[in-house]
């Protein structure tokens, strides 16, 4: 079905249609990438479309879409951030803190890379927007790692042609580990964190038994003198 629409889309407006598939996909992670940039390379192949014309518009489309994202970011803002985290079960302000300590270090190389990742190469844009990253900066290393991941995709789909869907096999093989590590990620964090709590919880008891019997060991001696 998304592939019928995404037909539909370039075969009506050309590599415009691809840069609009692919703003969409920015925003709406289940269509996915893998899918639209290879058929528009397949389009160029059969001369629907200039195949420099589909790089350019599709890479117009990721900015549009991560921009749009970055103000989701930058309109939440940090104060509603840490809100709404501290009403999370299992999540504290301090992952929050942690988190943009991470991104203070490490957010150029995340936004840039982040753009070659499946289903994270959208939500890395909200972040950016949250940490308020100088936006020159992050329309560069959104532009330039657009750019690379959909080079790839749509020369491979012009280059395989009618086989364009041999490609959708091996990354979507790429996005279910990325996926899965992801969940698996989510899971050992709550797991930890429930443990934590209740030994947390466990361990309170104890100490106010500890200061219970110390307060009773020194009830002789004050009934002594």
């Amino acid at each position: 079905m998304i592939e019928e629409w995404a037909t539909g889309l370039m075969s009506s407006l050309g590599a415009v249609g691809a840069g609009i598939a692919i703003a969409l996909e920015n925003l709406f992670p289940p269509l996915p990438s893998e899918v639209i940039l290879p058929l528009a390379g397949f389009t160029a192949h059969k001369g629907g479309m200039s195949l420099v014309a589909a790089i350019i518009w599709t890479t117009v489309g990721s900015l549009v879409g991560a921009l749009a994202l970055y103000g989701v970011g930058a309109v939440l803002g940090r104060e509603r951030t840490v809100a709404l985290a501290a009403k999370l079960p299992l999540l504290k302000v301090s992952d929050i803190e942690k988190t943009e300590a991470w991104f203070a270090r490490h957010g150029t190389k995340a936004v840039f890379f982040g753009r070659m990742i499946p289903i994270f190469r959208s939500l890395i844009s909200v972040p950016a927007g949250v940490e308020r990253m100088r936006l020159p900066v992050f329309l560069v290393l959104t532009g330039l790692g657009s750019l690379l991941w959909n080079s790839i995709f749509i020369l491979a789909g012009y280059g395989l042609g009618a086989q364009w869907h041999r490609i959708t096999e091996y990354v979507g093989l790429y996005s279910k580990v990325v996926l899965g590590a992801a969940v698996l990620a989510v899971v050992a964090f709550v797991v930890l964190r429930a443990l934590r709590a209740g030994g947390g919880k466990r361990r309170a008891p104890k100490g106010r038994d500890a200061e219970a019997d110390r307060d009773r060991e020194a009830e002789p001696g004050r009934r002594g003198r």
